[in-house]
């Protein structure tokens, strides 16, 4: 399995499932929701019209067994006082408490019987540890725990210090999804703002594959992956997923490119430039606010609702340029992540220098 410590527009888990299992892999995977600014795989995925998030112990295991993967959230019957801290957390400040994150990923890991487990620890303005040092506390304690365990652990810090991708919301993502995987194509997206996702979600999938002993090199992992998403055996993996957990394959299909919240409004350049800074956090936010997560813990969240970028940073644009849009079901809720985001969004002359790479380090145990 494998799972990400947190980040802004991180729906990797929802095309790296399949991808994997595409490579001859079986992949439980238990997540979790929304915490903070960051989203939650589960809210994603109840966003695709009957997809069921809460599986029994016996469908979870038939489905991994049948399809090659399934996506459950903790129950009665799977870490069950995880359920609880875990929205607790939420709402009481102890959201970045090193424990309590490694408690809460390794216990939902090795409950659904998983040998090898691949961590993204997230480490930027978007993660919940924003420097170095502190994302590998995270990571040291993950390796630790999972050595006493004696499980296969491997750690791949990357970058969140803008949004990742082109999405942020919970269909939005779902739809991300199917444009990596192969099954969907819109021109709003552009290979260029999906570059970021893309090379996150094949560099931890060639991890899985090195680490299961199904590669022997990256290369040889990474054709296996371009080989899964060029055949449609990924896509083809991604739906019969959907239809086995109660999810209706059709009605998603027709709601790709559609499905967007009543309310939106476009954030446009104030001035000309190269976009030097997009906070993550603050997309984060603000996403919020459009209804993607949770201010408290009784909160509903909507499927539709989210943020579309239309440039990342190092972007050179004009003024008036579109640099991203905003869906809400609610005016009210525009209008706070407009403010939050024009004052956050920075523009400079000269462009700024952009890492080359999304990942950071590795470390294994």
């Amino acid at each position: 399995d494998k799972h990400s410590t947190g980040g802004v527009g991180d729906g990797t888990s929802i095309s790296l499932a399949p991808l994997a299992a595409a490579c001859g892999l079986y992949v439980p995977m238990i997540s979790g929701r929304a915490l903070g600014h960051t989203g939650g795989t589960l809210d994603k995925l109840d966003s695709i019209s009957g997809y069921n998030t809460s599986l029994t112990s016996d469908v979870f295991a038939q489905l991994v067994a049948q399809v090659g993967y399934a996506m459950s959230g903790q129950s009665s019957e799977i870490t069950p006082a995880d359920k609880y801290l875990y929205a607790l957390r939420d709402v009481t400040g102890t959201v970045e408490s090193i424990p309590l994150i490694t408690s809460s990923i390794l216990s939902k890991k090795f409950a659904e019987g998983a040998d090898i487990l691949v961590l993204d620890v997230k480490c930027g303005d978007g993660a919940f540890f924003t420097t170095h040092t502190e994302a590998q506390r995270l990571a040291a304690q993950l390796l630790e725990s999972g050595r006493a365990l004696g499980k296969i652990i491997r750690i791949v810090m990357t970058r969140m210090d803008q949004p990742l991708g082109q999405m942020i919301g919970n269909f939005l993502e779902i739809e991300q999804a199917a444009v990596l995987l192969g099954g969907y194509t819109h021109s709003d997206y552009e290979a260029d703002l999906l570059a970021d996702i893309r090379e996150v979600t094949y560099y931890l999938t060639a991890t899985m594959l090195i680490a299961s002993q199904r590669a022997s090199t990256m290369d040889e992992a990474q054709n296996m992956i371009e080989k899964a998403i060029s055949s449609g055996r990924a896509w083809e993996l991604f739906c019969k997923n959907v239809h086995a957990q109660g999810g209706d394959v059709g009605a998603l299909k027709r709601a790709l490119g559609r499905f967007r919240a009543t309310h939106h409004y476009v954030i446009r350049a104030l001035a000309s430039g190269y976009i030097s800074r997009l906070p993550a956090r603050i997309f984060g936010e603000a996403a919020i606010h459009l209804g993607v997560g949770r201010l408290k813990s009784s909160d509903s969240v909507s499927p539709n609702a989210g943020i579309m970028l239309h440039h990342k940073e190092g972007s050179q644009v004009s003024q008036g340029d579109m640099l991203c849009t905003l869906y809400a079901p609610s005016q009210r809720g525009i209008e706070h992540a407009v403010a939050m985001i024009e004052g956050a969004i920075k523009i400079s002359d000269h462009a700024p220098q952009t890492p080359s790479s999304m990942i950071i380090e590795e470390m294994a145990a």
